[in-house]
């Protein structure tokens, strides 16, 4: 209302006061926002691509005289296209060190001893000395990087999981810093 007295004071023209005026008013209207849904059907079948023309009597043709090769002339066909069109060879892919057969019901304890050894661990804060509780929350602040109220919640709810994802020699000094600190922490 205070845009519209400053206006009118200024002598604006008095079109562009009612306008303003009216979207004031229509703002305030909670009919003119509300929208009626549209239901969308979905077609039977999707096709990306949409509706294609049909091929062009060359191309009918074409096909035509392919279908007419003998089995050994058309598997020929790839890699002629392939020389003069000047596409890279396609190269083979290796499946070395991979074990594309399922694992039989007499390899089951071979395939345990097989496991691989774990390289990302968990270090987690199983429990702390009531006497060391500050000294606890400070290292754990040091090796998590989070604020002093984070860090006396992740203490408190003890058992939990300090770091995630560390190698082992990083959780091995982990955990001995959490000993020092009067701290019980485990690798997982």
């Amino acid at each position: 209302m205070h845009i519209i007295k400053y206006l009118r004071s200024l002598q604006i023209r008095p079109n562009f006061v009612k306008k303003i005026s009216l979207i004031q008013a229509r703002h305030l209207q909670t009919d003119v926002f509300e929208t009626t849904k549209v239901k969308y059907k979905y077609p039977p079948v999707y096709d990306p691509y949409g509706p294609r023309p049909p091929p062009s009597e060359k191309v009918t043709q074409l096909a035509d005289q392919i279908m007419a090769l003998t089995a050994e002339e058309r598997a020929q066909i790839g890699s002629a296209l392939r020389e003069v069109l000047k596409h890279p060879k396609l190269e083979k892919i290796s499946t070395e060190g991979l074990d594309l057969s399922g694992p039989a019901a007499g390899d089951a304890a071979q395939a345990e001893e097989k496991k691989e050894e774990k390289t990302a661990f968990d270090v987690k804060l199983e429990k702390f000395d009531a006497a060391a509780k500050i000294k606890v929350i400070k290292e754990v602040r040091a090796l998590t990087n989070l604020g002093l109220k984070e860090a006396k919640d992740l203490v408190e709810k003890a058992p939990a999981i300090l770091k995630q994802g560390v190698t082992k020699e990083e959780a091995a000094v982990i955990i001995e810093k959490i000993k020092a600190a009067g701290g019980t922490a485990a690798m997982e």
